[in-house]
């Protein structure tokens, strides 16, 4: 079992819901004037029998997870915002606080939690879809519109749509500490989208029926440093992931490496 970080609690008070703003602030960067959630909006949906919890190290707040049921009716969760910062990450934190919340989620007879991540993020694709077992269903470009933070700046809220189930055999071992394993023929598979000269995207050729879709080491540092590389690994891994998946194809795993494995559809 993975050692993770053991103080986990369900978040009501004021006092802790704006301890979770102030959290939020200081992971997406925005400043006071512009947090990605209020405190007012967690005391509402806490009350309405959301989940809403916070990972503490002593005394410190360092990570928070909220969500809200989806349809049908209390059958699935859908988790919003999870975040943790920079100083905790790498302690398991994020894994314990998902873990906290499918506990939560079973408990109140849900089967599933869905989230989004930004696909580009490779350390976000490796956690969701190889640590937790999720399976991604759906590429949604643009899905949030504008966010005005120093981690998505101005580049287009592209997400990753994925389902937890949770009493799958493949979570149940996730959450057990044995990650998914990658798929056996992955190594077979054929680069689609691969890191060319000067680590621009380099779309290729292929009629394999199992391809590889790469991503950059870190397009956050990225974002900052040449934005408009940034963009364009957004337009490609739009047009190559995002056209995939909307042609029925499956991401069947990701790579250590940057590597989203997909299997086309027949």
């Amino acid at each position: 079992m993975i050692s993770v970080i053991e103080d986990i609690r369900l978040l009501e008070s004021v006092s802790d819901l704006e301890a979770v703003r102030r959290l939020y602030e200081r992971i997406w960067r925005t400043g006071a004037n512009n947090p990605p959630v209020t405190a007012d909006f967690l005391r509402a949906l806490a009350k309405a029998g959301g989940y809403v919890s916070g990972a503490y190290e002593g005394d410190e707040l360092v990570g928070a997870c909220f969500g809200f049921f989806a349809p049908p009716a209390r059958e699935a969760l859908h988790s919003h915002i999870a975040g943790v910062l920079a100083q905790a990450q790498g302690r398991n934190v994020g894994f314990a606080l998902k873990l906290h919340q499918r506990d939560w989620a079973l408990a109140r007879g849900a089967a599933e939690i869905s989230w989004t991540y930004d696909p580009l993020i490779r350390r976000n694709a490796y956690f969701n879809l190889v640590k937790l077992g999720a399976e991604p269903t759906e590429y949604l470009p643009d899905f949030y519109g504008p966010m005005d933070d120093d981690v998505n700046r101005s580049d287009p809220t592209d997400r990753l749509f994925v389902q937890w189930r949770l009493a799958s055999p493949e979570v149940e071992a996730a959450c057990a500490g044995t990650p998914r394993a990658a798929a056996p023929a992955a190594a077979a598979a054929a680069p689609l989208l691969d890191i060319g000269p000067q680590g621009r995207p380099c779309a290729r050729q292929t009629s394999s029926q199992l391809v590889r879709v790469a991503v950059p080491d870190d397009i956050e540092t990225l974002r900052g440093q040449d934005p408009a590389l940034a963009a364009e690994w957004r337009t490609a891994l739009r047009e190559v992931l995002g056209g995939l998946l909307g042609d029925g194809g499956r991401i069947t795993g990701f790579g250590r490496t940057g590597w989203y494995i997909v299997e086309r559809a027949a």
